[in-house]
């Protein structure tokens, strides 16, 4: 069983009252959470990195450690902590927003947030980080016609490997809405995974077009965190040592 993470923004939360404010996550608390994994001896992975112990090649204690969307904030907050404990991670690109923002969210009032542009997008990946894509628009994909899913699906990568000069095998349903059809059309597009926001760990045998995370929230406590996180009953249990002896 893996757990493969899921962030959005990394950096200071929308004004009160914002509409999905929870999911953007403080750099202290980010920092926090890489800290203790690595302290523990797990290792955090790319989704391209992690597929052989999802598959079940290899062993060890891995952690896939996930983006949507591309934000430019997660370049500037959550790189140099990847990088200070040895971490990659992969990050969804939304194409046509690339230098953008979040325009699929301003209708429910969600305030704006920069993504990052193509040049920070090159800057990701040459810092040893995986770049994924997240669609050319952020749709909700089970909504379109085929043809459309498919050119959204397709044409997304086609476009990220031509600015990376690099290919690109991991991909994410916007809003996590898939379904068996689009799978079968991510998997004839050429990636190797996909990940959805359904709840749980990725087991050997999976569909590796339709694996589960575990959404990381503004308020997701460290205890909390490393609970959802750890598969070893060890780790549990030194958890919970810590914690009774932490409240002593």
């Amino acid at each position: 069983m893996i757990p493969i993470l899921m962030y959005h923004q990394i950096g200071e939360p929308s004004p009160r009252g914002s509409p999905y404010r929870g999911l953007t996550v403080h750099p202290a608390a980010f920092r926090r959470q890489m800290t203790w994994l690595r302290r523990l001896g797990y290792r955090g992975l790319s989704m391209r990195e992690l597929l052989p112990y999802v598959r079940g090649e290899r062993h060890g204690k891995v952690i896939g450690i996930t983006f949507d969307d591309g934000y430019r904030n997660v370049l500037e907050n959550a790189l140099p902590i990847l990088q200070a404990v040895d971490f990659t991670a992969t990050n969804y690109f939304v194409v046509r927003q690339l230098g953008g923002g979040n325009v699929w969210d301003y209708a429910e009032g969600v305030p704006h947030a920069d993504l990052m542009a193509e040049s920070e997008l090159r800057a990701w990946a040459q810092a040893g980080q995986e770049v994924g894509s997240h669609t050319l628009n952020h749709p909700v994909l089970p909504a379109l016609s085929p043809e459309l899913a498919a050119n959204e699906i397709r044409h997304s990568r086609d476009a990220l490997q031509q600015i990376l000069g690099a290919p690109v095998e991991s991909f994410c349903y916007p809003y996590g809405k898939e379904s068996l059809a689009l799978r079968d059309q991510v998997r004839a597009a050429g990636y190797s995974n996909a990940t959805t926001t359904s709840g749980g760990l990725a087991r050997p045998g999976d569909d590796l077009m339709g694996l589960p995370r575990i959404a990381v929230v503004r308020t997701t406590n460290i205890l909390r965190f490393l609970q959802k996180c750890l598969t070893s009953l060890e780790d549990r249990r030194r958890i919970q040592r810590e914690s009774v002896a932490s409240h002593d």
